[in-house]
């Protein structure tokens, strides 16, 4: 497993960054990337709070509906939240947590750290991958990334 990281600095208070990232309709904005060509949103179900269960939804280009299971590990409001991949989602909604596809890339983490910096916000994503995603991991991030600023700093 691999670790990527990528950053960018926005110039807005660090709630605004935080809020945009975790909120439901911004997420769907700023996530977009990760699902291209689709006409659909990516969203996610469940809730942001420590200990708490994620779903990561989307809709693949040939309308199949999948994504992945999560768990949030840890939530320091407005500073950090990490997020654990422990499974995929099939397109009938069955979480698959044990089969040696998910064995190759779980657990995976995904981690965002927010520092105030001059009057913004500096974020910090830092996600484990293998080397079947690492491309996708390295061109999509900062797509959204960008799009993240973008709302944020409207």
């Amino acid at each position: 497993m691999e670790k990527l990281h990528h950053e960018i600095f926005i110039a807005a208070p660090v709630e605004k960054v935080w809020n945009t990232m975790l909120g439901m309709e911004t997420y769907k904005q700023w996530t977009k990337p990760f699902s291209p060509g689709n006409t659909t949103d990516t969203w996610f179900e469940g809730s942001w709070d420590q200990g708490s269960d994620l779903k990561f939804i989307g809709v693949d280009d040939d309308g199949n509906k999948g994504g992945m299971a999560s768990r949030v590990v840890e939530n320091r409001t407005h500073e950090f939240i990490s997020i654990q991949h422990v499974g995929i989602i099939d397109s009938e909604g069955t979480v698959d947590t044990t089969s040696d596809e998910v064995k190759k890339w779980t657990p995976a983490f995904e981690n965002y750290t927010f520092v105030e910096k001059d009057g913004g916000t500096q974020v910090m994503v830092d996600v484990d991958t293998n080397e079947e995603y690492k491309e996708m991991f390295d061109t999509t991030w900062p797509k959204a990334l960008a799009l993240l600023k973008e709302i944020a700093e409207k």
